[in-house]
């Protein structure tokens, strides 16, 4: 299946715990002011890309164990995407997920692409860039209005769960 892409990053230590493969989409309809990745705005920027060479990445390097669907806005491509997730989640890989849409936004939209796509998701970073919330002293996220959210707890349970990162 074809996606427009920003790019891949490898081996990314930043977008989640681990060593990662980073996949950022293109196309973003939220233009938060300050946001992190502003070239990946743009619907018609980017690359194409077919999602089976993103699959062919897993598995190439050993230490990475987990992929980060990023962007852009990915529940833009959530389609395309399902299938990245779900290869990687059969590969025993988590999956984490930055999106500048809440939780409660996407569950109340209601999209059957979007409500498949959280289905393969172990963490969901969720809401927008809020430059006047920035922090550097948060984990894995921008800004203090955006939250970890362990989405198979989540789903199980009907309620938002935060995601607790592992103890040192």
């Amino acid at each position: 299946m074809k996606i427009r892409l920003a790019g891949v990053e490898p081996e990314s230590i930043v977008d989640g715990p681990g060593y990662r493969l980073a996949v950022f989409t293109q196309g973003c309809p939220h233009g938060c002011p300050g946001c992190h990745n502003p070239q990946t705005h743009r619907f018609d920027g980017g690359y194409e890309a077919d999602t089976q060479e993103i699959i062919a990445q897993m598995g190439l390097n050993p230490l990475v164990r987990g992929v980060t669907l990023s962007g852009g806005e990915p529940m833009m491509q959530a389609e395309a995407l399902c299938e990245i997730a779900q290869a990687a989640r059969e590969r025993g890989m988590n999956v984490w997920c930055y999106t500048g849409y809440t939780l409660e936004e996407l569950i109340k939209e209601a999209k059957p692409e979007r409500m498949r796509l959280l289905q393969w998701i172990d963490v969901l970073v969720d809401g927008p860039y809020l430059s006047h919330e920035r922090s550097l002293d948060l984990l894995y996220r921008g800004s203090r209005n955006q939250r970890l959210i362990d989405m198979p707890r989540t789903l199980a349970c009907g309620q938002v769960c935060l995601y607790t990162p592992p103890a040192w």
